[in-house]
């Protein structure tokens, strides 16, 4: 009885956070293989595949990125990495009043020096989009204090927060860290808050009804992700670990399938295929209208974003040992629980080192009061037990 109320509360609460924002814009669908033309250039000079119907060609193209991913996540180490010191700012992606004022207020503190600058990691991605904003990767710095790290070898995360998240999410996280001698890179994600495109109130062009965009954010953001792993390797650094949040966990996880030195993963929020998540979720309810009124059905929509799926990717992510930890909530409504099971369920059978931590809780809600501070005990005491595990290693 009790639970079945608290059910419908939360499931009460989480739809009405959902549908909080009004700026959500359906965009009609659009195949976007000029995203990922310079990859399969054979998508316009193959002839079968240029008389092929769209559909089928999106699917046969994601199917060889997937198939060849090791190329298509392959890149060139950036030469312009540079440490910028200047004011947060909070590039909201809600129209709210009360985000509104919050920003004007960020702003004027800065601009009446009430506020401390920060140090910012900046590159040219190795990934070039139509939008030079987007290019200049920005992660925000911070290094554990010395004191902190003496002893063992130099460790980092790479954090990586959810879709359409501020320029103030995951900083808690990232501090967090620093207190167990761990430094961080609080990652800006393809065309969210200072990356995003000035004609967007939303960091849309991460994820959308433009199929080869998506790819090609996907893309972005595991090549920058690696990116970062270059620099923090000329600081000395030794172990590496990656956090993310919802879009930034399928991220993050795509990023550790191809790089062998991330060996400390948290998947907070986690689901198999990408497709299924934008098909069933409540927050990307305007990007299955799109696809709906295309006449597409949800394994159409799961085919065309295989390669942005984690499940693609499952065994290569099993080939390198790591610490895993996977996140998931009970009344979730964006990421679906039966898809989280699924994940846990892939790693048993691959065998994966894993933990398994449950919020009674929904998408949205994890970053509520009281679950909120659940959520960081179970993501910072694990990545703190994984990085002591990997330095008693060295010694």
């Amino acid at each position: 009885m009790l639970s079945g109320l608290y059910a419908k509360w939360m499931w009460r609460w989480e739809t009405a956070l959902t549908f909080k924002d009004s700026n959500r814009v359906v965009r009609p669908l659009e195949w976007g293989f000029d995203w990922i033309s310079d990859f399969l250039p054979e998508l316009s000079n193959d002839s079968e595949m240029a008389t092929a119907t769209d559909l089928d060609r999106m699917i046969a193209a994601n199917e060889a990125i997937a198939s060849r991913s090791d190329e298509y996540f392959s890149y060139k180490v950036p030469a312009d990495f540079r440490l910028e010191d200047r004011h947060p700012q909070l590039f909201p992606t809600n129209v709210r009043p009360e985000t509104l004022s919050e920003e004007a207020e960020v702003r004027r503190r800065a601009a009446a020096g009430e506020t401390e600058t920060a140090q910012f990691l900046r590159f040219t991605s190795p990934v070039r989009t139509k939008y030079p904003e987007n290019d200049i990767v920005n992660a925000r710095w911070y290094p554990a204090s010395a004191e902190s790290q003496r002893g063992k070898p130099k460790q980092a995360m790479i954090v990586m927060p959810q879709w359409n998240a501020d320029a103030f999410s995951h900083n808690a996280l990232c501090s967090l860290f620093n207190r167990s001698g761990i430094s961080a890179l609080r990652l800006s994600k393809p065309y969210h808050d200072i990356r995003r495109p000035a004609e967007l109130e939303r960091s849309d062009y991460a994820v959308s009804s433009n199929i080869g965009r998506t790819a090609g954010a996907c893309r972005q953001a595991v090549v920058d992700i690696r990116s970062c792993l270059d620099w923090l390797e000329t600081q000395g650094y030794e172990q590496f670990g990656v956090l993310g949040t919802s879009l930034g966990s399928c991220y993050a996880f795509i990023a550790a399938a191809h790089d062998r030195r991330l060996k400390v993963c948290a998947f907070n929020h986690a689901s198999t295929w990408f497709g299924d998540v934008v098909w069933t979720g409540q927050s990307t309810r305007h990007i299955r209208a799109a696809f709906e009124h295309a006449g597409l059905t949800q394994q159409d929509v799961r085919m065309i974003f295989r390669a942005v799926s984690p499940m693609a990717y499952m065994e290569k992510f099993a080939e390198n040992p790591k610490r895993v930890l996977v996140v998931h909530a009970t009344y979730d409504l964006t990421f679906l629980r039966e898809f989280s099971l699924e994940v846990l369920a892939n790693f048993k059978r691959f065998g994966i080192d894993y933990v398994s931590k449950v919020l009674p809780c929904g998408h949205y809600t994890t970053g509520e009061t009281p679950y909120k501070f659940l959520d960081g005990w179970y993501l910072g005491s694990f990545v703190h037990r994984s990085f002591r595990r990997l330095a008693a290693k060295t010694r």
